[in-house]
């Protein structure tokens, strides 16, 4: 019996190793996709948004992007009701209508990532692309901030510096791009990019936390989430469209000035799965190297795990409120990605 179990035990660390093996090469692989969409995203914004010529509504798209979003989602859920359209509905009449005060919960993120869907539009249309992902880089600067406010969260002393450094390494960019400001194109405003990238880092560090405060201990899916954000999403776009290009659209039309190009801004928006990349020719100098550098080192060093010792001093100090705090979604998830296999081999 005894050497039953053990084999037994023996099976089960085996799959275990096996399975976070795994994990952490999804892990990677996500990781790349990742970094993938979203620098040929912002790139291929910018190709569109600087072609001679008419420009295509950026409310469109935005609105365009979101009803992509939802039917993607409303497909997946209909998969994993294998095809039964009667559970589906059922499904989504009490996700959305019956517990409307858990949709209505969600009105506000919709309409800050809506803001900063429309302001990552004007903010492409009038920085390089460069700039402007170096920029956007502030957004973690802005959810460290909303955390430590929102969430009660603590940031190691490494965190706080690293935080300083991404704020040094983009102000230093910023200057390097004053300076370069006659050399930029027609039709673009430097200091409109600016402060579109800055509301949409602020709007995105908001929402980002907000959202995670009210999902907390939420039993509904990614999905049904999902569904519920691109329907105040689609409604709030297409509020912003008649709002800000309602009469040109009724002249033009809704899809006036989309190529194929643009049909792949959107879906790589909407899906993040078309990784197609427009190289932007940009001068890189002495000061932009020194800003991105210290950007990308800012942003390593706020990912390092933190020291045991003030791991301890921090738990000991507040533990009370840790303790009644449940975990994120996402820290959930990469937990799922660790390797747990040789802490139990030690154990046994």
């Amino acid at each position: 019996m005894t050497a039953g179990k053990h084999d037994t035990g023996a099976e089960d660390r085996a799959t275990s190793c096996s399975q976070n093996e795994v994990n952490r090469k999804l892990k990677y692989i996500s990781l790349a996709v990742l970094v993938v969409q979203n620098a040929s995203l912002i790139l291929s914004i910018r190709y569109v948004r600087t072609l001679p010529g008419e420009r295509f509504f950026s409310t469109s798209a935005v609105v365009m992007a979101e009803v992509l979003k939802v039917c993607t989602c409303l497909v997946i859920i209909l998969l994993q009701k294998r095809f039964n359209l009667k559970e589906t509905l059922h499904l989504l009449l009490n996700s959305i209508v019956f517990q409307y005060r858990d949709t209505l919960k969600l009105a506000i993120p919709a309409l800050i990532y809506t803001l900063q869907n429309n302001l990552q539009y004007i903010a492409i249309s009038n920085l390089p692309a460069a700039t402007f992902q170096v920029t956007y880089q502030l957004k973690i600067l802005t959810t460290a901030l909303f955390s430590v406010l929102m969430l009660k969260k603590s940031l190691s002393r490494v965190q706080w510096i690293s935080l300083l450094l991404l704020f040094a390494g983009v102000a230093i960019v910023q200057v390097q791009q004053e300076g370069n400001k006659e050399a930029s194109m027609a039709n673009q405003n430097y200091m409109v990019g600016v402060v579109a990238v800055v509301i949409s880092c602020l709007s995105s560090g908001f929402a980002g936390v907000y959202f995670e405060k009210i999902l907390k201990g939420s039993s509904a899916s990614v999905w049904i989430r999902n569904v519920q954000l691109g329907i105040f999403g689609t409604a709030l776009g297409l509020l912003g469209l008649w709002w800000n290009d309602g009469a040109a659209v009724a002249e033009r039309g809704f899809l006036f000035g989309y190529t194929g190009m643009v049909w792949c801004v959107i879906f790589n928006q909407a899906f993040g799965g078309l990784l197609v990349a427009m190289v932007v020719n940009f001068h890189v100098d002495l000061l932009f190297t020194a800003g991105a550098g210290l950007v990308i080192g800012a942003v390593y060093m706020y990912s390092l795990p933190r020291s045991p010792s003030s791991s301890v001093s921090s738990s000991s100090s507040s533990s009370s409120e840790s303790s009644a705090l449940p975990r994120t979604d996402r820290g959930v998830e990469m937990e799922a990605f660790l390797p747990k296999c040789t802490a139990k081999q030690k154990g046994s």
